[in-house]
């Protein structure tokens, strides 16, 4: 599929910008009609506690410089030299997390840590601010858009991604991205109001988080899922 005309590439905004721009239920509404039902983040079950017990699953820039949660947060890979204009964007997926990053973080920095999946409700996708990247936000071969015609540009077929590589969408459901690496950029920081469940890889795993949402009072679907992961 194609949106069908140029869409105008995004730029890293302010907060002082982003705050003014209006919501776009559109792309809410769109992405309900394909089936998406979730937005995916994940992250280190270290950085769960900070993300719960401030309220917000924050960019990079703004879990760094938090008084609450610096002696607690680890980033999922060190150093962010090719997209640091994005700093201060939180990075999710479409319904399903980029295995390819995801192991890449696991097995390059921490190899035994245990990690989870919090999903996000898509009603996220309509809120201001919200760019839209093709592939990893890192990649020369990104393009990042917002509104609709901006998620639209995720499911295109083909996209190009990594070294000119064409991802396709062959074989996939309605409800993923077409490049496993395109983001969903979220500016700021993102209200825990919109999460909705969170997934774990063991039954460890389950009752770690089980006690860290209930000594902060916190009640929320926990997901002993290990699918999520791969």
């Amino acid at each position: 599929m194609s949106t069908g005309s140029v869409v105008p590439e995004a730029r890293p905004r302010a907060e002082s910008e982003w705050i003014e721009l209006p919501c776009c239920p559109d792309a809410h509404a769109w992405a309900l009609a394909r089936d998406v039902q979730e937005l995916v983040h994940f992250t280190l079950h270290n950085n769960l506690i900070g993300i719960l017990a401030s309220g917000y699953l924050k960019s990079k820039y703004r879990a760094e410089r938090d008084e609450q949660v610096e002696h607690v947060y680890l980033p999922n890979a060190p150093g962010r030299s090719r997209d640091y204009e994005w700093i201060d964007y939180a990075n999710l997926s479409v319904t399903r997390i980029n295995s390819w990053l995801f192991g890449s973080s696991k097995n390059r920095w921490h190899q035994d840590s245990s990690w989870v999946v919090l999903s996000f409700d898509p009603i996220i996708l309509s809120h201001p601010g919200v760019v839209f990247a093709t592939t990893n936000n890192a990649y020369p071969e990104c393009r990042r858009a917002e509104g609709l015609s901006g998620l639209q540009r995720l499911f295109d077929d083909p996209v190009v991604a990594y070294n000119g590589r064409r991802s396709t969408r062959s074989g996939l459901p309605l409800n993923r991205s077409t490049d496993q690496g395109a983001e969903v950029l979220y500016p700021g920081q993102l209200s825990i109001e919109y999460l909705r469940r969170i997934y774990v890889q063991t039954e460890h795993a389950f009752d770690d988080v089980h006690g860290v949402c209930a000594g902060i009072g916190l009640s929320i679907e926990i997901a002993h899922e290990p699918t999520m992961f791969s």
